[in-house]
């Protein structure tokens, strides 16, 4: 079941989305079927989910107008990638951190950004999320271009902890490396993410290990605060 303040994001990117399409959509002859592509230019129609999961990861330059094409598909994407319908994450971008969505009109983007902290929060809670905690929290960092709500929103209690954990021993290995943990941020805001993950991490993230009793990845965090070369 889906927390209050999810339903209400979702219902919010109905309302704001409803009915709209890419009228002059014509696709990539090679790779997207007429019957599908005209689903595009038609509002108010439903898009088989697997039609949806293909074009959200298509790459931008096979549609005419991939940002109408992100919000003709918002409604039953984001829909989708909360219930666990989408059926798989984290394979490839995902095609809204590929469009500058803040630029759009200000309803739009508060929409947005209020999904991506609602159904981040919603996980937390989620003992066994339909995907898995670190893929939720690229798609979510990539698509708003920054970690910081995500990780001033981890809240405290057994499960959010327990994602803790999984995504820290995920991370480790590449941030001590100085290497970036996320395969597909492709912005130059992804620095300043790989940098704000190694702080936060360095800092409380490893308060919050230690008190678990994960003291071993508490002192593998520790590590980032220290210079490339001391580690």
């Amino acid at each position: 079941m889906l927390s209050p303040a999810l339903d209400a994001a979702l219902a919010d990117i109905d309302t704001v989305f409803n009915g709209f399409a890419s009228p002059h959509e014509t696709g990539c002859g090679f790779c997207h079927a007429p019957e599908e592509t005209a689903l595009l230019r038609t509002p108010y129609t439903r898009v088989p989910v697997d039609v949806v999961r293909y074009y959200l990861f298509e790459v931008p330059d096979h549609f005419d107008d991939h940002p109408a094409v992100m919000r003709r598909l918002l409604p039953q994407a984001a829909r989708a990638m909360a219930d666990g319908t989408l059926g798989s994450i984290g394979y490839g971008p995902h095609g809204l951190s590929r469009v500058d969505w803040r630029s759009w009109p200000p309803r739009q983007a508060a929409a947005i950004e209020a999904f991506l902290r609602a159904w981040w929060q919603d996980t937390l809670t989620t003992p066994e999320p339909p995907y898995d905690i670190d893929d939720i929290f690229e798609t979510c960092a990539t698509i708003a271009r920054t970690v910081t709500p995500f990780l001033n929103g981890w809240v405290q209690g057994p499960v959010a902890d327990t994602h803790l954990a999984a995504c820290t021993d995920t991370w480790l290995d590449d941030l001590v490396s100085d290497a970036s943990p996320f395969t597909w941020w492709y912005d130059d805001s992804e620095d300043t993410g790989v940098a704000d993950l190694r702080t936060w991490l360095a800092g409380p993230g490893a308060v919050r290990l230690h008190a678990q009793g994960e003291s071993d990845l508490a002192i593998r965090a520790e590590l980032l605060a220290l210079p490339y070369g001391e580690r």
